[in-house]
């Protein structure tokens, strides 16, 4: 019988999670950027927001190949 875990593939996972990340660090940058060089008066919570959001990114692109490319494929 085959588990219900079985059919997941880590491969495309990694990659779509890498990719994931990659575009929110990409997202936070970039609208940092786009604040400073349109010279917009924004508040500061915006400001964190995009620091936050590039943050997180760099977590998600840096955790996922090994969590979905090391560690769950060796639990199944």
């Amino acid at each position: 019988m085959k588990g219900r875990y079985g059919d997941l593939d880590y491969s495309r996972l990694t990659v779509l999670s890498f990719s994931l990340g990659l575009g929110m660090f990409l997202a936070g940058e970039l609208g940092e950027v786009g604040l400073r060089t349109a010279g917009m008066s924004v508040p500061a919570w915006e400001h964190r927001l995009f620091l936050a959001l590039a943050g997180v990114g760099i977590l998600i692109a840096f955790l996922s190949p090994f969590v979905f490319g090391i560690a769950l494929p060796l639990t199944e």
